[in-house]
Formats: C-alpha cells, sequence, structure tokens
C-alpha cells in the first residue's frame, strides 16, 4: 500500500511507520520482538481514526478511471465520485483521476458511499469502519508472514481493551 498511488496518505504513514519499528531488528529473532513495537504504532493509528482525529484531506483515495463514468457497469467509488463531479459541471473523461472520500461505503444510495475530494465540506464525515478495514488489511500485509490476518489484527488492536474489560469483571 506505501507504494500504491492511490493508497491514502494516512494508511501509506501507517504502513511505513510499523515498516520503520520493524526495520531496527537485525536478526528474525529481533524481529519477532519488534512485532509489538509494531502492534504499538497500529494501535495509534487506530485510536486517531476511531476518534475522528484524521483530517479528511488524510483519507483521500485517487484512482483512475479506465472509461466513462456512465460505462461503468457496477457502482465504484471512483464512478460515483466521477459522475458527482459531472453532475457539478466537470469535465470528466477516461484516464482522468478521480479523488474521493469513502463516506459511508454501504449505503444503499450509492451517491452517499463517496464523495468526490472537491465537493467535501467541513461537514463531510467519512465512513470510520471502511478505513479502518484499509488500515488493517495494510497492518496485515507487513505482518502476515508472522500469523497476523486481519481479523487477528483487529481482534488485537480493537477489541483487546474490551476483552481486559470482560477478564476484569
Amino acid at each position: 500500500e506505501a507504494r500504491r498511488r492511490d493508497t491514502p496518505p494516512f494508511i501509506r504513514n501507517a504502513q511505513t511507520s510499523m515498516i520503520k519499528a520493524l526495520s531496527k531488528a537485525s536478526n528474525v529473532n529481533e524481529y519477532k520482538e519488534k512485532i509489538s513495537d509494531s502492534l504499538k504504532v497500529l494501535q495509534g493509528y487506530v485510536d486517531k481514526l476511531v476518534n475522528r482525529d484524521i483530517p479528511p484531506d488524510q483519507l483521500i483515495i485517487a484512482k483512475q478511471l479506465s472509461k466513462h463514468a456512465e460505462r461503468y457497469a457496477h457502482k465504484v467509488f471512483q464512478a460515483i465520485a466521477a459522475q458527482q463531479l459531472i453532475r457539478e459541471g466537470v469535465m470528466i473523461s477516461a484516464g482522468q483521476v478521480v479523488r474521493y472520500l469513502i463516506t459511508d461505503a454501504e449505503n444503499r444510495r450509492t451517491n452517499r458511499r463517496v464523495k468526490a475530494a472537491e465537493l467535501i465540506t467541513d461537514c463531510t464525515r467519512y465512513d470510520v469502519q471502511k478505513y479502518l478495514d484499509l488500515l488493517l488489511s495494510a497492518a496485515s500485509n507487513i505482518l502476515s508472514p508472522f500469523g497476523y490476518s486481519t481479523k487477528k489484527l483487529r481482534d488485537e488492536v480493537l477489541y483487546r481493551e474490551k476483552q481486559l474489560l470482560l477478564r476484569e469483571n
């Protein structure tokens, strides 16, 4: 994700920070020890996202249109954002890059799933759950050789506090 052009800066920064934490190891045993440092880094990014401490511009996704917005058979995010811009009078064609924020990925009304970056206002809210999915997927891509799936990371990072509270009671 850190190398991809369409990755939001927030996700890129999180993955890069996790890699930096792991890069301090000089052998496999040290690497395994540094996994906990990497998980702490991830926890910090998760907390910021859950608390909505991330400005929307750090979550913008940029995707290139492979065809004109109306020609997409499925309502993919970049086509929805392109159609929003077209309705505002912006000329959009195949090959252009469309930038958008995921606002409600599962909304039945497709127009509410994303917001073209140019149309974001101070009132625009992002889909925390969808961005958590992207963040945890990026983290699992780094840690999967050590048995960390997206689900395991979700359990470890998101639900750990809840599990600790349950054990205490």
